[in-house]
């Protein structure tokens, strides 16, 4: 959905649900991490890209503290809240998130008050690509502009996470909102969780005949719930033992003395060696784009998705297939992307060479008995933006 036909769709979604037009329009886009997964709750680095698919919302203020929300994606017509009642609800539905930012914004004092609020998406849901935070990141803006808060994109982000993790209920890091407010057309952003600095690193597909797919396996697995929880709490532990902040302070050239520390605690010594060898590859990747090498990111990856196999353990059947059978087939380098157990694998491929990976991955799939995977292209794209 292009800008143009997402504000005309959504400007009409609008007014069919409440009989007028709204103030303005504004998108933020789901995300794809490039390299640097579950660095992000251990202060380390991560290097996410916005995709072109957003979730676009038509807002406009509202005088008396109500709250409407309507998705042209989800049933049940528009639910109405009032904001003074806004409370955190662990477990809630989709409204929960732009709820939860309005809550957000107005715990740490910022005026803002009712409104009305219609959204379209096109982000896929449930595929590790961070629609949840699209949706968060969209309200914001849009909230920051109906009540001229003046906020900069790093705070939008801030205060989006402060939503999902005190109303929504979920603990996640900075990244994909970040992502979200702060990406630029045509980069990879290096985000370093601690001190949230970030630099635009260039990420120049086209002009290097490269393309970047996108693998949505469609799955979730069970095995996934807790894990995350369980793979936090161990790397924590792993800093206890060796007496640091957090495991990005574990140089890398010192990381076999760190292992032989924990030789007594094998689970652990293997979430250490991922975090601080994935921190090290995403230095890599960002000096591999800085020097305008793209294809030389290839193997990063793929090293990337064994130490998510190996060493962190939440991969699954449907991609480590993808992966595989991506490389196999002539991909630059593959590994899967975001929480694990299911969700997407990023391909990276020779422009020429992307339909015959895609159809290896599907034909694989297939003679797998698995579900048919999405796949489709990932182009660095703009982050949150007013459209209209």
């Amino acid at each position: 959905m292009h800008d143009h036909e997402a504000v005309t769709r959504t400007a009409e979604a609008f007014h069919a649900v409440y009989g007028t037009a709204p103030t303005g329009i504004w998108a933020a886009p789901g995300r794809v991490n490039l390299i640097g997964e579950h660095t992000d709750y251990n202060d380390g680095f991560v290097m996410p890209l916005a995709l072109p698919h957003t979730t676009v919302a038509a807002a406009s203020a509202r005088p008396d503290g109500v709250l409407r929300l309507h998705s042209g994606g989800a049933d049940g017509g528009v639910v109405e809240l009032l904001i003074d009642e806004l409370r955190p609800a662990p477990a809630g539905t989709w409204a929960a998130y732009p709820a939860g930012i309005v809550w957000a914004m107005r715990e740490a004092g910022l005026p803002v008050g009712g409104a009305d609020l219609h959204y379209e998406s096109t982000v896929p849901a449930g595929a590790g690509l961070s629609s949840s935070a699209a949706l968060e990141v969209a309200t914001a803006l849009a909230l920051n502009d109906l009540y001229g808060l003046g906020l900069d994109p790093q705070r939008l982000a801030r205060l989006a996470q402060r939503a999902e993790n005190a109303f929504v209920g979920v603990p996640c890091g900075i990244m994909d909102q970040t992502a979200a407010a702060c990406c630029t057309d045509g980069h990879a952003l290096f985000l370093d969780t601690r001190d949230l600095t970030r630099r635009q690193v260039p990420f120049d597909l086209a002009g290097e005949r490269l393309q970047l797919l996108v693998v949505d396996t469609c799955v979730k697995h069970e095995l996934g719930d807790g894990a995350y929880a369980q793979r936090r709490a161990g790397c924590e532990r792993g800093a206890r033992a060796l007496g640091v902040r957090a495991l990005r302070d574990v140089p890398y050239a010192h990381l076999s003395e760190a292992l032989d520390k924990l030789a007594d605690e094998p689970v652990v010594r293997d979430l250490v060696r991922h975090i601080v060898t994935e921190n090290h590859r995403v230095e890599e990747v960002m000096s591999r784009l800085d020097a305008g090498d793209t294809r030389a990111i290839g193997p990063l990856l793929t090293a990337g998705h064994a130490s998510l196999r190996d060493d962190f353990k939440i991969s699954c059947a449907e991609l480590d297939l993808a992966v595989d059978t991506a490389v196999a087939a002539g991909a630059v380098g593959a590994r899967m992307t975001g929480g694990g157990f299911g969700g997407s694998a990023v391909v990276l491929v020779e422009e020429a060479d992307a339909k015959a990976v895609t159809t290896a991955v599907t034909d694989a799939f297939a003679a797998a008995g698995f579900v048919p995977p999405r796949v489709f292209t990932a182009a660095p794209s703009a982050g949150a933006r007013r459209l209209v």
